[in-house]
C-alpha cells in the first residue's frame, strides 16, 4: 500500500510505500479485528494522511495496475477518523478477498426518529466530544448504531439540545392568560441560557461558560478564545468543547444559514429530523459543538443538529411539518377555552414517558383545568400527518402505550382543513 497525492490515480506520480507492519495493523483495524495499538496506528495514519493532503492506494490488484483508492475522512459525529472507499465506474474495485472491499463500519445516523425510537435524557455531563482516539469507528457507544444495519438512533447532540429545551420549559405552552403579551426571540434564547447554568460539560465547568447564542461569536472567534482560555483548566480525560445555539431558516448539507450572521460551515453534515424520507421545513433551532480540529489547526465547528421548531418566538420543537399545523391550532384554541372558563396548558414531550406497557412519547400532552370546579383533565393529541400504511401502523403500535397516560385524540389533515379541531378537543375534554 502507498500514500499518494490527492486527486492522482496512484500510478502517474510518486507514491510512498507503507511499512508492512503498519499496513497489517491498518487492515486489522479497518476490519474490526485489531488490537488497541492497531486501532491507534490506523487512526493516526488516516489523520496524518488527511492533514498531509494524501490518499491511500491499495495494492490488492498488484503493483502495475491502477490501484483502488481510499480517502482519509473525519467522522465528527463519532469523533474519529476513518477510511472512505472511492468507488465509481472509472475506478478499479478492490479484490473481493481484500478487507477494503467492504465499507468500514461507521456510526452514521441517517433515519429520522419515530415514536418507537428511544429518547431518554442524557445521563452525566453535557458532553459531546471525547478525546481522540478514545472513540473508534468500529466500536459504537450506547446511542450509536452500526452503519451496516442503518437502524434509527438518536444523536447525542440532539438529546442534549432536548435537555436544554426541557430544562428551559420552552417545550411547554402555558394557559392563555399567562402568556407573555409579546414573545421575542431574545427571550427564548435567554431561557435557553438560563437553563444551561446548572449543567456541567465537564467536572467543574458549567455549560453556561461555553455556550453562545449568536453566530457572530463564532465568526469573530470570540467563542474559540473562550474555549481556549478554559482549556487550560479543563479536567484531564475530557475534551475541551463549546456550544453555539442559533436560529436558522434553513441549512444545506454541512452549511447553516443563521439569522443575523454569516453562514456557518460545519465539518460534517448537519443532522436533523428533516431528511429525505421526512422533509421538515424551517425554522430550526440549531446547536453546534465546537472542538479541536486538526485540519483547522485549532478549534472549529465539528457537528450540528437542527431541530425544527414552531417559530422564532416560540422554540417549541416539532418532528414533522404537520405537527406545526396541529400546534398552531391548539395554541389558538386556548383563547376559546379560556372564554368558557377552562385553562389549557400543553407540552411537546421531548423524552419518553414510562407506562406499565413500556415507554411512549406523545406528540402533545394537554392539561385542561376548570376554573369553576378545579377539575383537571388530560388528553394526548397525536398528529396523524400521513395516510400511508407504514406510518399508520407505526403510530398505532404506540397508541396502546399512550392510552396508559391519557385518552388519545387523533388529528388528521382533514380535521385541520375542515376547522373542526376545536370541537374535537372540546368533546374529548368534556368541555363542549
Amino acid at each position: 500500500m502507498w500514500l499518494i497525492d490527492r486527486h492522482s490515480d496512484g500510478l502517474a506520480t510518486a507514491r510512498i510505500p507503507l511499512p508492512l507492519p503498519l499496513r497489517a495493523a491498518m487492515m486489522r483495524w479497518y476490519s474490526g479485528e485489531g488490537s488497541r495499538p492497531d486501532e491507534d496506528a490506523g487512526i493516526t495514519l488516516v489523520q496524518q494522511a488527511r492533514i498531509g493532503a494524501k490518499w491511500i492506494a491499495c495494492d490488492c490488484l498488484g503493483t502495475d495496475r491502477p490501484p483502488p483508492i481510499l480517502t482519509p475522512a473525519f467522522l465528527s459525529e463519532a469523533e474519529t477518523y476513518y477510511l472512505r472507499r472511492l468507488t465509481s465506474t472509472k475506478r478499479p474495485e478492490h479484490h473481493v478477498d481484500c478487507p477494503f472491499f467492504r465499507d468500514q463500519v461507521t456510526n452514521r445516523r441517517t433515519e429520522t426518529r419515530s415514536a418507537q425510537t428511544p429518547a431518554d435524557p442524557p445521563i452525566g455531563y453535557f458532553e459531546v466530544l471525547r478525546p481522540a482516539p478514545e472513540k473508534l469507528a468500529q466500536r459504537p457507544d450506547g446511542d450509536a448504531s452500526d452503519d451496516r444495519t442503518r437502524s434509527a438512533s438518536v444523536p447525542r447532540l440532539a438529546r442534549l439540545l432536548w435537555r436544554l429545551l426541557s430544562n428551559s420549559g420552552l417545550n411547554i405552552a402555558v394557559p392563555y392568560h399567562e402568556e407573555p403579551p409579546d414573545r421575542t426571540i431574545a427571550a427564548e434564547f435567554k431561557a435557553l441560557a438560563s437553563a444551561s447554568a446548572g449543567i456541567e460539560v465537564a467536572p467543574g465547568i458549567e455549560l453556561g461558560r461555553v455556550l453562545w447564542t449568536h453566530g457572530d461569536a463564532l465568526h469573530s472567534r470570540r467563542a474559540y478564545a473562550g474555549i481556549r482560555e478554559l482549556s487550560r483548566r479543563w479536567p484531564s480525560g475530557h475534551a475541551p468543547q463549546g456550544f453555539l445555539t442559533v436560529f436558522a431558516k434553513e441549512f444545506k448539507g454541512s452549511t447553516i444559514f443563521p439569522a443575523g450572521s454569516e453562514p456557518i460551515l460545519v465539518a460534517n453534515r448537519v443532522q436533523s429530523p428533516s431528511v429525505r424520507a421526512n422533509p421538515v421545513k424551517g425554522p430550526y433551532l440549531v446547536i453546534v459543538v465546537m472542538g479541536e480540529y486538526p485540519e483547522a489547526q485549532g478549534y472549529a465547528p465539528l457537528r450540528a443538529y437542527a431541530q425544527p421548531i414552531f417559530s422564532g418566538t416560540r422554540f417549541m420543537p416539532v418532528e414533522r411539518d404537520f405537527e406545526r399545523h396541529v400546534l398552531r391550532t391548539i395554541l389558538g384554541s386556548r383563547h376559546e377555552f379560556a372564554r368558557c372558563g377552562v385553562d389549557i396548558a400543553f407540552e411537546k414531550p421531548v423524552f419518553d414517558r414510562l407506562t406499565p406497557l413500556g415507554p411512549c412519547r406523545p406528540d402533545f400532552l394537554i392539561e385542561a383545568r376548570s376554573r369553576s370546579t378545579g377539575e383537571i383533565r388530560k388528553l394526548i393529541v397525536e398528529a396523524m400527518g400521513s395516510a400511508s400504511s407504514d406510518y399508520l401502523a407505526q403510530k398505532a403500535a404506540g397508541h396502546r402505550n399512550l392510552a396508559q397516560v391519557a385518552p388519545v385524540l387523533l388529528i388528521t389533515p382533514r380535521d385541520i382543513a375542515d376547522g373542526r379541531v376545536g370541537r374535537l378537543l372540546s368533546e374529548a375534554l368534556n368541555c363542549a
